[in-house]
């Protein structure tokens, strides 16, 4: 298994991730394996699939349908930090995020293992060191919580999750010459389409939100609790 694993749910932009899989050709020095975690029921697996064969650090994983993208990155990540022989880190990308630093990836893990177990996130020029859109973690951080974002959520406040779980255990790294661009169209490089209009429809946020702070009410604390226990 690679040293690390990023995993990326996306659905129905095999073009975008062709693009983010010609970035990491160009941009990985490290042992990295690049994973587009996408849903059954998507019309566009098969243009996914294609890419295994232009690209061999890329792999495709197909979820159970009907899926969110906490489902489906969940599904991805758990998979492989159970794995006998599990990658040291796993990492969450948008297909809308490009890296832009060479080595970024090789910076990443230099970072963790200087940690031990934590969770490190680049700069993405658009939320900087305020959220981690992109991030890694170690593997021994999906095992011991049992997924890599809260499975109450379905869309928003993962980035949050992270952030929230890595600063109360003392494990969180910004790294902030280390450019993740994320090429939202917030940021004014992307367009707005079906898929970033349904997945950032008022409904959306607003169950997230509440779900989320429910989650800190309830049960952030404990699972805080387990990752510094890793930590020793």
């Amino acid at each position: 298994m690679a040293d690390l694993v990023v995993i990326v749910p996306s659905r129905g932009r095999p073009e975008a991730a062709a693009a983010l899989a010609a970035t990491f050709a160009d941009f990985c020095t490290a042992d990295t394996l690049l994973t587009f975690a996408v849903d059954e029921d998507d019309p566009a697996v098969p243009a996914y699939s294609d890419l295994t064969r232009s690209w061999p650090q890329v792999r495709v994983g197909v979820a159970d349908a009907p899926s969110t993208m906490v489902k489906t990155l969940n599904s991805a990540a758990t998979l492989d930090a159970r794995l006998d022989e599990p990658p040291f880190a796993i990492g969450f990308m948008g297909d809308d995020h490009r890296p832009r630093t060479r080595g970024w990836d090789a910076t990443y893990l230099e970072a963790l293992h200087e940690l031990g177990t934590g969770i490190v996130y680049g700069n993405d020029l658009l939320q900087g060191h305020r959220l981690p859109t992109q991030c890694a973690m170690t593997s021994d951080i999906i095992r011991a919580l049992g997924f890599m974002s809260p499975p109450e959520l379905r869309h928003m406040y993962v980035d949050n999750f992270w952030r929230d779980l890595g600063k109360a255990a003392g494990c969180l790294r910004y790294l902030p010459d280390v450019i993740v661009e994320h090429r939202h169209p917030v940021a004014g490089k992307a367009q707005m389409d079906e898929g970033y209009l349904r997945v950032n429809a008022p409904a959306v946020y607003e169950a997230d939100e509440r779900a989320y702070a429910e989650y800190g009410r309830t049960r952030l604390a404990g699972h805080v609790a387990k990752v510094q226990a890793l930590r020793g």
